[in-house]
């Protein structure tokens, strides 16, 4: 075997170890149909559909890179795919690329959701209907519970304790003590920050 070939070797053995790599850049007209499909398919909530399908789909990220876009962009203010949907579609194609995104996302339900208040406002007293729309939310909740331990997978693998932690705590903060969502965000965000700085610093240390 020449010397050439040993780190070629080296190289093909390692790959299963890195990340997924990223598909081309998609067009403008390729954000706004991804967009428009998650949202009209979105039943229960946009967000299962929207990882699924920038993750496994058509990998434009990685887990961990859409966990972090996802907690930028749930720290900003108003819903969180929508504020998704800019933040990605820009950081692929500039402001170009989030007007496509934003729009996919947020044309197609809109109109949907006309012609549907129309039909509610007539027939919303239906007994049978309001039957339906239980079923939905119980569906909507196993849809968020199923997105919640996908995006927790990348932790779990890397066995990353002190996010793990943060975690935890935050939603024994939010969700057991019902303490205003403000007053903890202040407190785990520079906890979160600082305890990722003096990680990585340990680490390339």
């Amino acid at each position: 075997m020449s010397k050439d070939s040993a780190p070629a070797a080296q190289e093909t053995d390692q790959e299963p170890d890195l990340p997924v790599a990223h598909s081309e850049t998609p067009s403008l007209g390729a954000l706004f149909l991804a967009f428009a499909r998650m949202s009209l398919a979105g039943f229960g909530g946009v967000l299962v559909f929207a990882r699924q399908a920038i993750v496994d789909q058509h990998r434009w990220m990685t887990a961990d890179e859409f966990n972090e876009t996802f907690a930028l962009c749930h720290f900003l203010p108003g819903p969180n795919i929508v504020n998704l949907s800019m933040v990605f579609g820009a950081r692929l194609r500039g402001i170009a690329g989030g007007v496509a995104a934003f729009t996919g996302l947020l044309l197609p339900p809109t109109l949907i959701m006309m012609v549907l208040a129309i039909i509610y406002a007539r027939f919303g007293d239906v007994d049978v209907l309001r039957r339906s729309l239980a079923g939905i939310s119980c569906a909507a909740v196993g849809l968020l519970i199923a997105v919640v331990f996908r995006m927790m997978t990348p932790l779990l693998k890397r066995v990353d304790v002190a996010a793990l932690i943060l975690m935890l705590g935050v939603f024994a903060a939010i969700g057991v003590l019902r303490l205003p969502l403000q007053e903890v965000l202040l407190v785990a965000i520079p906890v979160s920050i600082g305890v990722t700085f003096l990680v990585r610093r340990k680490v390339a240390a």
